[in-house]
């Protein structure tokens, strides 16, 4: 599943891992800022380099008979939905049902600039238990940044402050939801269930 030539190429390009690689069995690796799709392929190199199969999650029509493997073997995970049943919900099934399981989401959504997060990586990670993974792209130093495991409790705002401290020392693009808090320090609330977005 990781490949060597990834890690290879991860180096060869000049990218480091900076911070520490988790040893936790089950996370959300929350990445950003996403402002290119050469995101992609740093992700995938910087997965081989954490030696951590780190997957994502799709929603399962995706995973037919003849691309499912494709699906699969990019780490992809499918999720099953039903009218009961939101997105978030769906992903903290996932992670409730596996012993080991990484996660990545990138909460920004878009490469676009975005004056808020989709909210969807915290809940899930306050409703399965698991701890958040900061995983800063920081395009100038060529450096794939890690924070330690943090969980979740509840306080949306105080949970919330380390992940903005955290992007807010990656160097490179920074978006309006970021740059808004550097001005004000103020962190948006969610204030109902639909924000729940991944």
């Amino acid at each position: 599943m990781l490949s060597p030539l990834a890690r290879w190429l991860f180096s060869i390009a000049g990218w480091r891992l900076a911070g520490p690689v988790p040893t936790v069995p089950k996370s959300i690796w929350v990445v950003a800022p996403h402002t290119t799709n050469w995101d992609f392929l740093v992700g995938v190199g910087a997965r081989a380099a954490t030696r951590v199969w780190i997957q994502y999650l799709a929603k399962s029509s995706l995973f037919t008979w003849y691309a499912g493997w494709l699906f699969r073997a990019l780490g992809g995970k499918p999720v099953y939905r039903d009218k009961s049943n939101n997105l978030v919900d769906a992903i903290v099934n996932v992670l409730n049902e596996n012993e080991r399981l990484h996660v990545c989401i990138a909460p920004e959504g878009t490469r676009s600039d975005v004056g808020k997060l989709k909210t969807g990586f915290y809940y899930i990670a306050l409703k399965a238990s698991v701890p958040l993974v900061l995983t800063g792209f920081d395009w100038p130093r060529k450096l794939v940044i890690l924070s330690e495991p943090i969980y979740m409790t509840g306080n949306y705002e105080q949970d919330m402050l380390p992940v903005y401290q955290f992007f807010s020392q990656v160097h490179g693009k920074k978006k309006q939801w970021l740059t808004d808090w550097e001005k004000t320090g103020i962190i948006p609330i969610p204030t109902t269930s639909r924000s729940q977005s991944v």
